[in-house]
């Protein structure tokens, strides 16, 4: 049973919020389902306007990711768009999700975030491309999802989760220099994570680190489980079918919050390959690594 109910605000779009995914898979694996999940979606731009007004360009976001890629190790796609995207219809995807497929939004999450950053022929501001990225979510009718999008529901589930986000001024994340006000209110950057138990409310705003997020837990609850890491990248991969890339398995295998040794899993994860006990998909720069 959960004990901590988590907040994230994120967004497909950011590549902050998909950088931030090891460190929310390690969460995972440490704490189960102790933890009581909720994805509210930024929505970052309903047009790309605001982007090309500011001077964005396919090839300078580009640019950007292969910083991202250095630093964080998600897969990444050096290639750029034919156009800039806004996140606006991904984000509404989301609350489809939420509510004509409780329980796959993250799943969904996790797929558009995929999408957006290793398939670049994929316009994702479209039904067209949400669908194709989509389809790639077990247990998903894309359809309906995509023929929900404008739903007067949906519409209002994601302007609730935009309203719910612009509520960022005076609070910690604020405070630590880590909101953002690109459209009127001051709001939760991507990806902020909001820990509550026992009354008590912590924020991790913007992105953080694994430590940040793991004294948070322990200071709001000492009591939970904390499951160390597995002996083999077998026992992550079988904890989450869907599948993990190098860097995931590399902070899941990480004693303590010490470094993740990406060389070291990934010869570890070669290892099960050739026994026939893993499967790799190519993915990017990288791969998803699926337990048989």
């Amino acid at each position: 049973m959960a004990k901590v109910q988590v907040t994230l605000f994120n967004d497909p779009g950011c590549p902050w919020g998909y950088s931030v995914t090891p460190a929310l898979t390690v969460l995972r694996w440490r704490y189960s389902d102790q933890l009581d999940w909720r994805l509210v979606t930024i929505g970052l731009a309903d047009s790309s306007e605001r982007y090309i007004q500011a001077g964005y360009t396919p090839t300078r976001m580009t640019q950007g990711h292969i910083l991202f890629r250095s630093r964080y190790g998600m897969p990444f796609t050096i290639l750029p768009r034919e156009r800039v995207l806004a996140t606006g219809l991904a984000c509404r995807a989301i609350a489809a999700t939420r509510l004509f497929a409780p329980g796959r939004e993250h799943s969904v999450l996790r797929a558009l975030q995929f999408a957006w950053f290793n398939n670049t022929t994929l316009l994702l501001d479209e039904p067209a491309g949400l669908a194709q990225a989509l389809e790639q979510v077990e247990d998903l009718n894309a359809e309906t999802i995509v023929d929900a999008l404008d739903d007067p529901s949906v519409i209002e589930a994601y302007e609730a989760d935009k309203r719910e986000t612009r509520r960022a001024e005076g609070g910690p994340t604020h405070f630590q220099g880590k909101a953002r006000q690109t459209d009127g209110p001051v709001r939760y950057s991507a990806p902020s994570v909001i820990f509550e138990a026992g009354g008590r409310r912590l924020e991790a705003g913007g992105f953080q680190t694994i430590e940040s997020y793991d004294v948070l837990i322990a200071n709001l609850d000492p009591t939970l489980d904390r499951e160390a890491p597995p002996d083999s990248p077998l026992q992550a991969l079988e904890r989450f079918p869907e599948g993990l890339v190098t860097q995931e398995v590399a902070a899941i295998m990480a004693a303590g919050n010490n470094p993740p040794d990406r060389a070291a899993a990934e010869g570890a994860l070669a290892e099960l390959a050739g026994a026939g006990k893993v499967v790799r998909t190519p993915l990017g720069d990288d791969a998803i690594w699926r337990a048989v």
